[in-house]
């Protein structure tokens, strides 16, 4: 485990962490039929005590028809119905305002295409006894990725590279969507101004995190390539990140040259 401020773990400063609360694993999803039903199965079987939230931005295929099947025989399964496709930040955003809204103390992000392995979370919720923030991350020791062509882990390495010197953020796994929250740790991050979707949504969350000085911790995690449906990675999802890092980046730099850095992190 890699404590991700580069200082001591948070017990050995003496900080104490309250319990954590109920979990709920949002699951945000586009057409991913064939592959909600078994995602689902396999949190709840890895992790039985948690709750799962589906949030489908009105799948043409039916998955929310399918999610609605699910959550029909299982109370701990719930479904967020929204009316269209409005990309990745914006539905864990609707997932992370419907889990604050009915208590939960733990929410998580996990993609529905079974590349975050459900068999993993308990590891995440065990570290976030001591965090405010863990990350399950590809690129610290023990982490990695399977059936990734080198193009694809190349993009994936120089994003998090690029993001942590342009942002000043000791994270290996910047872009990583594999995530443990506390509730209070999103109820202080800002989100009214997030406005980033896509991989850059990652990102910004995670300098948000380290700026307002949360403990975040990574722990890794084997990213294992959809084998169902179709990727939703495309060249604007790439662009956005590039810009938005790179106008964060100098933003930061601005500020610290002229006094005016250090607040919250702004869109």
């Amino acid at each position: 485990m890699n404590d991700g401020d580069g200082t001591p773990a948070a017990q050995e400063r003496g900080r104490k962490f309250g319990p954590l609360g109920t979990t709920l694993v949002i699951i945000p999803t586009y057409n991913e039929a064939e592959n909600v039903k078994g995602i689902v199965g396999r949190v709840r079987e890895a992790v039985p005590e948690a709750h799962v939230l589906v949030a489908d931005d009105n799948s043409p295929d039916g998955t929310g028809k399918l999610a609605d099947e699910l959550a029909a025989h299982d109370d701990q399964v719930h479904v967020l119905h929204r009316k269209g496709k409005e990309g990745l930040g914006a539905a864990y955003l609707a997932g992370f305002r419907w889990g604050l809204d009915h208590g939960y103390g733990v929410l998580v992000e996990m993609d529905a295409d079974g590349s975050h392995q459900p068999e993993e979370l308990p590891r995440l919720l065990t570290a976030l006894k001591g965090a405010d923030l863990v990350l399950g991350s590809r690129w610290v020791p023990g982490g990695r990725v399977v059936n990734w062509p080198k193009s694809r882990e190349f993009l994936s390495r120089g994003g998090s590279t690029y993001s942590r010197l342009m942002l000043d953020v000791p994270l290996r796994d910047v872009t990583g969507g594999y995530r443990a929250f506390r509730r209070e740790t999103l109820e202080g991050l800002g989100l009214g101004d997030v406005a980033s979707q896509g991989y850059c949504f990652q990102v910004d969350l995670a300098r948000r995190a380290v700026k307002a000085g949360y403990h975040v911790v990574e722990v890794p995690i084997t990213f294992v390539e959809r084998a169902l449906g179709d990727s939703k990675m495309n060249r604007d999802i790439v662009v956005e990140a590039l810009w938005r890092v790179t106008a964060w980046g100098l933003g930061e730099r601005v500020g610290k040259i002229t006094g005016k850095g250090g607040g919250r992190p702004q869109e």
